[in-house]
């Protein structure tokens, strides 16, 4: 299979700035869902198959969804930033770096999985509660100075939730072939 397909299995992000009111609504649902995705997707997943790497030289199943805890807590608080400070600058993190911790090496995907539930909860409250002013404040990423604002970010994060979904299924379906 093409790598660039295995790495973005359900296509590169399209950046929207200013979506469409039913847009942001399926987005958040899209956010919203996640966590129940997920615990379906693993439900009963052998250790081994938690080692299988989604894609050649990528992460494996269990580093997959420890980042997308990772990641997740952190554009939490990127929205939180945004609504409380003017454009403020965020702080990156080294994915990769975060991905080779023993808490991303970890068999136990359950803490993350509930990590994800109460803070899915928390965020899609906020997100259901952000009028049209807020939705257009913005943050700067430091990697490359872009000003996101909060409606792209919620598009950024519902693509984020069902790439992540899809490298995980197709980790799972791998069998091992790409470790």
């Amino acid at each position: 299979m093409d790598i660039q397909k295995l790495k973005f299995p359900i296509g590169a992000y399209a950046p929207n700035r200013n979506p469409e009111k039913e847009l942001l609504s399926k987005w958040i649902k899209e956010i919203e869902d996640f966590p129940t995705k997920l615990e379906n997707l693993t439900k009963g997943i052998s250790l081994e198959k938690l080692n299988w790497n989604y894609r050649p030289s990528g992460w494996t199943v269990k580093q997959v969804i420890h980042h997308c805890a990772d990641s997740h807590m952190n554009s939490f608080i990127r929205f939180k930033l945004a609504l409380t400070e003017n454009t403020p600058t965020i702080r990156p993190y080294d994915e990769d770096k975060w991905a080779k911790l023993i808490d991303s090496q970890d068999y136990n995907i359950e803490d993350s999985l509930l990590l994800l539930k109460g803070l899915h909860r928390r965020w899609v409250l906020l997100l259901r509660n952000l009028n049209a002013e807020q939705l257009k404040l913005e943050f700067i990423h430091p990697a490359n100075a872009k000003r996101i604002n909060l409606a792209e970010n919620i598009g950024i994060y519902a693509w984020h939730c069902n790439h992540h979904l899809a490298q995980i299924k197709n980790g799972i379906e791998s069998e091992g072939k790409y470790n």
